[in-house]
C-alpha cells in the first residue's frame, strides 16, 4: 500500500526496491554484530561455563553454519623445504643452523618426488613451509613455485607462513605486497596461518623474540586478502599466555575477518613441549589437557562468528579427541598429513589415513567428504 500511494514507477521503483533490500541486509548484519560475544563475555564463558554446556553451544553454532552435517578433510602432504632457520623460537625443536650436520634445503627434484607420492594416493594440496632461511631470496621461491606449476599443475600450493613472507621481503629488500604478488603469479594459491602462536607481543617476546610482531602477522594476511589470496588463521596455546591474551588473539582475527573475509578456516593446537628450549627455560609450563583444548575450541566457534570452518587438531590431540572436537564446534578434520616434521620433532607422533578419518566421522553420525584447499567438496563417502 505504501509503495502504491507513493506511485513509484519504472527505474525509480527498481532502485527503491534495491535500497530497501540493502537496508534489510544492513540491519540483519548489525543485528549479528550486536548479538556477538564481547571480550568480557568470552572471558566469563572461558573461565566459568561448564564444559558440557559450552560444547553444546558450540555444536549448535556449528549446525547453524553446517546443517547438512558434512565433515570435511583434505589429502595433502606437509613439505618442509628447509630446516635451516634464523628465528630461534624457544618452542621449536625442528630448526637447525646452516652448519649443523643435519641441516638441509630440499632440491627441486626431491620435492617433485614427494609430490608424486602424494598424487599417487589422491592428494591435491601441499602445505609448504620451512624454517626462515637467512639467505633465500624471492627469486629462489619464484623458481620453486614455477617448477611445481610446470611439472605438477594439478597440485595446489598452500604455503609460506606470514613469518616467512615478512622475512623474504626483508632479505629481498622489497615490500610484503610485492612478495605476495610475485609468488601468486608463480603459482602460490593461499598462505597458512602458521607463525601466529598467540597474537600478543608480550607472549611473542618471551617465546619467539626474533619472530615478526602481531602487527606484521596481521599485515601479511591483510595484504594477501587484498590481492584475492585467501589464508587460514591459527593459534598455538599452552605457553605463557593469559586467558585475556587468548581472547585478544580471537579478537584480532575476528576484526580482520570483518574487514576482509579472507580467512578460510581457523586451526587451534596446543604447545608440544618435548625437546624444546622453552620448557627448560620455563619449567612452570604444564602440558595442556584435552579439557582445555576442547574448551578453547568451543569458545573459538562462538567468538569467531565470521569463520565458517574450524579444523580439529588431531595431530596434537590424537584421533579420539580429534573426533570429539567435532562435537565442540569443529567441522573439518584437517589433513591426512602424509608427512609432518615440525610437530613430530616436538614429540607429537599421531598419524591417521583417509580410511580412519572416514570411520571417525561416520561414527558420530556425520557425512565424511574429501575437499580441496578452497573447501570445495571433491567426494562424499
Amino acid at each position: 500500500m505504501i509503495l502504491e500511494n507513493m506511485k513509484i514507477k519504472g527505474f525509480d521503483y527498481i532502485l527503491f526496491k534495491i535500497i530497501l533490500h540493502l537496508n534489510v541486509i544492513i540491519i540483519f548484519l548489525r543485528g549479528l554484530k550486536m548479538n556477538r560475544l564481547s571480550k568480557e563475555e568470552a572471558l566469563e564463558i572461558l573461565q566459568k561455563m561448564p564444559l558440557y554446556e559450552l560444547g553444546e553451544k558450540a555444536y549448535n553454532k556449528k549446525l547453524q553454519l553446517h546443517p547438512e552435517k558434512i565433515t570435511t578433510f583434505v589429502v595433502d602432504r606437509n613439505i618442509n623445504y628447509t630446516n635451516i632457520c634464523c628465528i630461534d623460537c624457544d618452542f621449536c625443536a625442528f630448526c637447525r643452523k646452516e652448519k649443523d650436520d643435519d641441516s638441509y634445503i630440499l632440491k627441486y627434484e626431491e620435492i617433485g618426488q614427494k609430490i608424486e607420492e602424494l598424487q599417487a594416493i589422491g592428494g591435491t594440496q601441499i602445505l609448504f613451509q620451512g624454517g626462515v632461511h637467512p639467505k633465500l631470496k624471492i627469486e629462489w621461491y619464484e623458481d620453486l613455485l614455477s617448477y611445481i606449476k610446470t611439472n605438477y599443475p594439478a597440485i595446489t600450493v598452500h604455503g609460506f607462513s606470514a613469518v616467512e613472507i615478512a622475512y623474504i621481503a626483508r632479505v629481498s629488500k622489497i615490500s610484503i605486497e610485492e612478495v605476495l604478488k610475485r609468488l601468486q603469479t608463480k603459482g602460490l594459491f593461499s598462505i597458512p596461518g602458521a607463525g601466529a602462536e598467540v597474537l600478543s607481543d608480550r607472549v611473542r617476546d618471551i617465546i619467539a623474540p626474533h619472530k615478526c610482531d602481531t602487527a606484521t602477522w596481521l599485515k601479511v594476511h591483510e595484504s594477501a586478502h587484498s590481492i584475492g589470496m585467501k589464508s587460514t588463521a591459527t593459534m598455538m596455546f599452552g605457553t605463557v599466555e593469559s586467558d585475556e591474551e587468548i581472547i585478544e588473539h580471537f579478537d584480532h582475527l575476528r576484526n580482520l575477518q570483518d574487514k576482509t573475509n579472507g580467512f578460510r578456516a581457523f586451526i587451534l593446537w596446543s604447545f608440544q613441549s618435548e625437546n624444546t628450549p622453552l620448557i627448560q627455560k620455563h619449567p612452570e609450563i604444564i602440558k595442556q589437557s584435552s579439557n582445555r583444548y576442547l574448551r578453547l575450541l568451543a569458545l573459538a566457534r562462538l567468538y569467531l562468528d565470521n569463520f565458517k570452518n574450524l579444523q580439529s587438531s588431531w595431530v596434537t590431540q590424537g584421533s579420539l579427541i580429534g573426533q570429539l572436537a567435532l562435537k565442540f564446534g569443529a567441522n573439518d578434520l584437517g589433513s591426512t598429513m602424509m608427512e609432518e616434521n615440525v610437530v613430530a620433532a616436538a614429540g607429537a607422533k599421531y598419524r591417521m589415513n583417509q580410511e580412519q578419518m572416514i570411520e571417525l566421522i561416520k561414527d558420530i553420525g556425520e557425512i565424511p567428504a574429501k575437499r580441496d584447499t578452497a573447501y570445495n567438496i571433491l567426494e562424499r563417502f
